[in-house]
C-alpha cells in the first residue's frame, strides 16, 4: 500500500457537509491521477486551533467552563463567603487535569495525514471511514433511544412523583427500557461519527440531534425534573465542540437562550409538581435556583470525606455491570438522597454539591485529585491513541463525557453510569465490528474532481 505524505493547505479530506467548490491547481491534477486523496481548503486557522486546544484539554474544559460562565460570576455579584472555598477546590481539580493532559499533549499531535513517519497515526476521516453501515446503526439507536425514552417517561421512570414516594417504578417495562437509558448517548457519538467518516451531512447530523434533544425537552413535562434536560444539552454542547461539529459561538448562544428560558422552564416545572402533589418551596425564585455557587460552598462547612455508608468497590462493579432486570433486589444507589439525610432532610428528596463538591464531599482532596486526573488521563486515551478515535473510541469518550465530566452529576453514579452505558452499548460496538471493511488501516478513498461537499462546521484536525 502506497502511504500518503503529510498533504499541502487543501489537501484534506473532508465529510459531508454544505456544497463548495474544490480548489484546483496544476499541481493537483498530476496528484490526483497517482492516488493521493485531494480535498477543499481549510477550515479558518482560528476556528481550527480552538478545535485541537480543546481537544488536548477536554476534561479541564469540561471542568472550568460553567464555573467561569455561571458558578464564579454569581458568587462574585452575590459576595458568597465561600468564594474563597469554591475557587481552592477548582484550582485543586484543574491543576491535576491539566498535569496530566499536558503530559498527554505529545501523545496527540494532529495527524496531517497518512506520515511516513507516524505509521498507523489516523485522521478523523480515516478512523471512522471502514464502517459502511455506521450511518445506518447511528439512526437504529438514535430511534430506539427515542422511544425507550418516551415509554418510561409515560410509565413514570425517573419522575418526582416516584422519587418523593421513595420507590422504583416496579413495571417490569421501565427495567426493560432502562437497558438502553445511555443510548442517548451513544447515538450522538455515533452520528458524529458518521459524519466525520462521510456518511452523514450536517444537516442530517443537527436534525438527529435537535430530535434527541426534543425527547429530553418533552421528559421535563413529563417528569417534573429539568436536571436531565441541561444535563444532555450540556454534554451535546461539550462533545459536539470537542470533536469539531459545534461551533464555539452556537455554544454561547445555546448557553445565553437557556438562560434566559429557565425562568420559564422553572415555573413550568413547579407548575407539573404541584398538579401531582409534590410540595415546591414557595421561598426559592428561579434566579435564587441558579446560586449553585451556594450549593458547592455548602460542603465547606463539613470535615471531608464524610462515610454516608456508601458500597465500597466491589459493590460498584455489581452496580455498573449487573443490570437491574437481573438484580432486582438490590438497593437503589442515591448518594444525593444520603446526602440530603446527613444535612437533616429527609431521604425522598436529594441534594448534591456539584459534581467537584460531592467528590470532595465523599473522597475528600485526595479524592478530587484521583477523580479529575483519572479521568483526564481515560479521555486523553482515548482521543489520542493512534490518532483520532473511531466510533468505538468516540462513545467512550462520550460516556465519559455524559457520566463524571458534566458540571452538576452526583457521584458516583455518574462514574457507575458510564461504566453501564458501556455494556448496554457492547450489541452495537459488536453489529459495528462485523460490519467493518478490512483492511482496517486504510486509506480514505479518493473522491471525484468537481464540486466536493465541504463541512460548514469545520472538523476537527488530530
Amino acid at each position: 500500500m502506497e502511504l500518503v505524505t503529510s498533504p499541502r493547505r487543501g489537501d484534506r479530506y473532508a465529510p459531508l457537509g454544505r456544497p463548495g467548490r474544490q480548489r484546483r491547481s496544476e499541481s493537483s491534477a498530476p496528484a490526483r491521477s497517482e492516488g493521493v486523496r485531494t480535498g477543499p481548503a481549510r477550515p479558518p486557522q482560528a476556528r481550527t486551533r480552538l478545535v485541537r486546544l480543546l481537544q488536548r484539554y477536554p476534561v479541564s474544559t469540561l471542568l472550568l467552563a460553567p464555573y467561569l460562565v455561571l458558578v464564579l460570576p454569581m458568587a462574585v455579584l452575590h459576595r458568597n463567603p465561600d468564594l474563597g472555598f469554591v475557587l481552592r477546590l477548582l484550582a485543586l481539580a484543574l491543576a491535576a487535569s491539566l498535569l496530566v493532559e499536558t503530559v498527554l499533549v505529545p501523545q496527540g499531535r494532529p495527524g496531517r495525514g497518512r506520515a511516513v513517519d507516524i505509521p498507523g497515526r489516523q485522521t478523523f476521516a480515516e478512523a471512522n471511514s471502514g464502517y459502511p453501515k455506521l450511518f445506518l446503526v447511528a439512526r437504529a439507536v438514535a430511534v430506539v433511544s427515542i422511544v425507550a425514552d418516551l415509554v418510561g417517561g409515560y410509565a413514570g421512570r425517573g419522575s418526582i412523583v416516584a422519587q418523593v414516594a421513595g420507590a422504583q417504578v416496579a413495571s417490569p417495562l421501565v427495567n426493560v427500557v432502562a437497558l438502553v437509558s445511555g443510548w442517548k448517548y451513544l447515538a450522538f457519538a455515533l452520528l458524529i461519527a458518521s459524519f466525520h467518516g462521510g456518511q452523514a451531512r450536517l444537516g442530517s447530523l443537527y436534525r438527529w440531534i435537535a430530535a434527541l434533544l426534543g425527547v429530553q425537552v418533552l421528559l421535563v413535562f413529563l417528569t417534573a425534573i429539568s436536571a436531565p434536560l441541561v444535563g444532555y444539552l450540556t454534554f451535546v454542547m461539550a462533545a459536539g465542540a470537542i470533536c469539531g461539529v459545534i461551533r464555539a459561538r452556537y455554544v454561547l448562544v445555546v448557553a445565553v437562550l437557556l438562560f434566559l428560558a429557565w425562568p420559564t422552564v422553572f415555573a413550568v416545572r413547579n407548575a407539573i409538581r404541584q398538579e401531582n402533589g409534590v410540595k415546591v418551596a414557595s421561598d426559592v425564585s428561579a434566579a435564587e435556583r441558579l446560586r449553585f455557587d451556594q450549593q458547592i460552598g455548602r460542603a465547606s462547612g463539613y470535615d471531608a470525606p464524610v462515610d454516608l455508608g456508601q458500597p465500597g468497590p466491589t459493590g460498584y462493579l455489581r452496580y455498573g455491570f449487573v443490570p437491574r432486570i437481573l438484580d432486582p433486589g438490590r438497593a437503589p444507589l442515591a448518594t444525593g438522597a444520603a446526602i440530603n439525610r446527613f444535612l437533616g432532610g429527609s431521604d425522598k428528596s436529594s441534594f448534591n454539591f456539584l459534581t467537584l463538591g460531592t467528590v470532595y464531599f465523599v473522597d475528600g482532596r485526595t479524592g478530587v485529585v484521583v477523580f479529575y486526573g483519572g479521568w483526564a488521563l481515560v479521555a486523553g486515551l482515548l482521543l489520542r491513541v493512534r490518532g483520532a478515535p473511531g466510533p468505538l473510541r468516540l462513545s467512550l469518550f462520550c460516556f465519559v463525557v455524559a457520566g463524571p465530566l458534566v458540571w452538576l452529576n452526583g457521584h458516583p453514579e455518574s462514574t457507575i453510569a458510564a461504566t453501564q452505558n458501556t455494556v448496554a452499548a457492547a450489541p452495537v460496538f459488536l453489529v459495528l465490528l462485523l460490519t467493518r471493511r478490512s483492511p482496517p488501516d486504510r486509506l480514505v478513498p479518493p473522491r471525484p474532481a468537481g464540486r466536493l461537499p465541504v463541512s460548514r462546521a469545520g472538523r476537527a484536525y488530530w
